[in-house]
């Protein structure tokens, strides 16, 4: 959690600055960057007014428990592995705290992705959704760990364009 700690003394920072608008400040991230923004839109629900995540962990056990075998012995050595490190994970993992989200937020996935499965993005947009809260989602049918084919980055930074517009006008 020290990295979602230092993403919020940035954030802070910025908002010291005179030209920056405090109300108008979003995070967005891919994979676990993606983490990132949910951590930090569910740890720190004062600090952003909007999140955009890109195929984003939203709990480390899901993640560990579900993506595949290699790739989780990869991942383990980085994340830690359920076994030692579950708690953890458990008071960590954004999704055991949707509740406290309060910045709207836009989420994306591939449905053909090796790396984070889909189910981490899913299992956050239903919570959201149970509560009405504000959500945007794509899912690419066509794509993988991220948006590699033009015509569904046009179509993705073009939402992300029009998520924040919304949000901020």
């Amino acid at each position: 959690m020290d990295s979602v700690k230092d993403l919020i003394e940035i954030a802070e920072a910025l908002k010291a600055e005179p030209y920056v608008d405090e109300k108008k400040v979003a995070v967005i991230g891919r994979s676990y960057g993606g983490f990132m923004v949910l951590a930090a839109v569910t740890h720190y629900p004062h600090i952003f007014t909007a999140g955009i995540d890109l195929v984003g962990i939203s709990s480390f056990r899901t993640f560990l428990e579900n993506t595949g075998p290699w790739r989780r012995k990869l991942r383990e050595s980085e994340y830690g592995t359920i076994e030692a490190d579950g708690e953890f994970f458990d008071e960590i993992d954004p999704i055991h705290h949707s509740e406290r989200i309060t910045a709207p937020l836009m989420v994306s996935h591939g449905a053909n992705d090796p790396r984070v499965p889909i189910a981490e993005t899913e299992q956050i947009i239903e919570e959201l959704r149970a509560r009405n809260h504000p959500v945007e989602y794509i899912r690419f049918e066509d794509e993988g760990h991220g948006i590699v084919k033009i015509e569904n980055q046009i179509t993705a930074y073009t939402a992300m364009a029009q998520f924040l517009e919304k949000i901020y006008n």
